[in-house]
């Protein structure tokens, strides 16, 4: 006679890509700080020394995270025009970190050699060094690129109060501070729309980088 088989429950298939999805889950409950290899191992059910088979401890679980979501990124085709190149590929850049908000952290401040990550490092080098940037100077214009472009995105993310917040009685404390620059820039410094500050930290900062290789190519004409 047949009959349903009692015992414990069949321990799930485990990938690396169903570790990543439960490692995303802690995160989304628990933030970047909660993930560790015994979190991810309850969320999947399983004994944590199992995940050893597919990730080198918490590091690598990290890594992981950070490589699927930068593997989502859709660099756009470059164009030739310098200036409109990079912003798609900050645009590109932001709308990925985006996506997973718990998670963006990792994909803006862990240094990866994988395909994933070094995919967009290489789009800026190549639209750098096509707009006359020697090899040196591409590569220290990279490096401030990149912090600029992480720096204003942690910075969306945490929407620090000292970068201004929706909150009505946020220009009231402004104003009341007694300090005569902040007084007078309260009404700006209490509002903080993240669109239009992305826009104008990224395009400044390109700007820069332009004039930077503009000046080390010779003289512009008018």
């Amino acid at each position: 006679m047949t009959g349903t088989r009692r015992g414990r429950p069949r321990t799930p298939l485990l990938s690396r890509e169903s570790i990543v999805a439960a490692t995303l889950q802690v995160i989304d409950v628990e933030g970047v700080a909660g993930v560790g290899m015994r979190s991810v191992a309850r969320a999947l059910g399983v004994d944590a020394k199992s995940l050893y088979n597919h990730v080198d401890g918490k590091d690598g679980l990290l890594d992981a995270v950070a490589e699927q979501l930068l593997g989502g990124l859709v660099l756009p085709s470059p164009t030739g025009d310098a200036r409109r190149d990079l912003h798609a590929i900050a645009h590109a850049f932001r709308s990925r970190a985006l996506a997973h908000p718990g998670a963006a952290p990792l994909v803006l401040t862990r240094q990866l050699s994988s395909l994933e990550g070094l995919a967009p490092v290489d789009a800026v080098l190549a639209v750098l060094l096509t707009a006359g940037a020697s090899v040196e100077e591409a590569v220290h214009l990279l490096r401030m690129l990149l912090a600029t472009l992480i720096g204003t995105l942690l910075r969306e993310l945490s929407a620090a109060p000292a970068f201004g917040g929706d909150d009505g009685q946020r220009r009231e404390a402004l104003e009341a501070s007694g300090l005569a620059a902040v007084v007078r820039t309260a009404p700006h410094l209490a509002a903080f729309d993240r669109d239009a500050e992305f826009e104008y930290t990224v395009d400044l900062a390109i700007t820069a980088v332009l004039d930077r290789i503009g000046q080390r190519s010779g003289p512009r004409s008018s």
